[in-house]
């Protein structure tokens, strides 16, 4: 692939100084807002996929390219209620998710597309006031994990292997910056080694460019234990990925923002970057559904950055442009979270929990 753009060079910069400036603003759900939606198995294949061999309701990505307009009005709806950046469409754009439906020869398309959509999204809510949005190319967690055995009975077992979790991660990282993304966010991490191998992707993919983006890596913390899916507290997980220097460290899904609360509270004391936070709408009710109201959801984010826990704030599952409206609102009059300039210098250590020798 070629140079970064112009636009993609002064990402970082513009990106850091608006950091500097106040708390930033994330966008919300892309899978509920399409839900909402009601799609049938006819939208989701297009003219173009008619004859696809495999049922495609569901593939939300795909959506990127049979109904490119409704992926744009949510992206374009978010930037109009406040949002600075959105997250391409693109969660389960990689050959091991796309496997589940036999679309893995689409993956570069998928991201390139998904991209494009995003950014044309942000070009018109600029030109609609001026002020510069951004577009985080999303690296979802994968539907298989490098820690984690799928066979109760055979726990040595693994149904990917390290080799092929990093292709998979560095075919979309390449495609989602050809696409023109101004960040990569490596999100709704539950296993840290697939975390490590998308880091280890990305790492690649700079070294062939002779260039960098900025790189956003947020976790999720499954229940009150406190704990990501493979084991690890919030400290032991920010120990295993500082060394990737990313520039924020966050929390998303899994929990709502007020069962967030001691473990972005405790990120924001260990971070040396900046922290981000972007919770469910609550927790799902009985149907799977998503309850917290715009004002509830924007009340326990608005303390948080009251406390001066944040830096970027949205909304993951359940959330919509009502959500991030009211969280604007919420958390513009704060400042944002200060990283420390100076963090104590001592070894730290991860395994299921922290270690530092002084």
């Amino acid at each position: 692939m070629t140079a970064l753009s112009q636009r993609q060079s002064h990402a970082a910069a513009e990106l850091r100084h608006l950091l500097a400036q106040r708390i930033v603003i994330l966008d919300g759900a892309m899978g509920t807002m399409i839900q909402e939606h009601k799609l049938s198995e006819a939208d989701f294949r297009g003219d173009r996929f008619k004859a696809h061999p495999h049922d495609l309701k569901g593939n939300n990505d795909l959506l990127s390219l049979t109904r490119p307009d409704l992926i744009e009005g949510i992206h374009l709806a978010y930037f109009e209620a406040g949002a600075d950046m959105v997250e391409t469409n693109t969660f389960s754009s990689t050959v091991i998710a796309q496997a589940d439906y036999r679309l893995e020869a689409l993956v570069p398309e998928l991201n390139t597309a998904a991209a494009a959509v995003a950014l044309r999204a942000a070009l018109q809510a600029e030109a609609q006031d001026g002020r510069r949005r951004f577009v985080a190319g999303a690296i979802g967690p994968l539907n298989r994990t490098l820690s984690l055995s799928p066979d109760v009975n055979h726990p040595d077992f693994r149904a990917v292997n390290w080799d092929q979790v990093t292709t998979a991660y560095y075919e979309q990282a390449r495609a989602l910056v050809a696409g023109g993304v101004d960040v990569l966010l490596i999100e709704t991490i539950f296993d840290t080694l697939n975390a490590k191998a998308a880091v280890f992707a990305v790492e690649q993919l700079f070294d062939e460019l002779g260039a960098r983006l900025p790189v956003m890596i947020s976790v999720t913390i499954t229940d009150a234990s406190g704990r990501t899916l493979s084991g690890q507290t919030v400290g032991a997980f920010y120990n295993s990925i500082r060394h990737a220097h990313p520039l924020s460290i966050g929390i998303n899904c899994a929990l709502g923002g007020a069962q967030m609360r001691p473990y972005v509270e405790e990120l924001a004391g260990l971070a040396e970057c900046y922290v981000s936070c972007y919770p469910n709408a609550g927790l799902p009710n009985a149907f799977g559904g998503y309850d917290e109201s715009p004002a509830a959801m924007a009340g326990v984010l608005g303390d948080f950055a009251a406390q001066g826990w944040l830096n970027i704030v949205g909304g993951c599952c359940g959330s919509t442009p009502a959500h991030i409206a009211a969280i604007v609102a919420a958390c513009s009059p704060h400042k944002p979270h200060v990283p420390p300039a100076d963090p104590a210098r001592k070894l730290q250590l991860s395994g299921l929990e922290p270690l530092a020798i002084a």
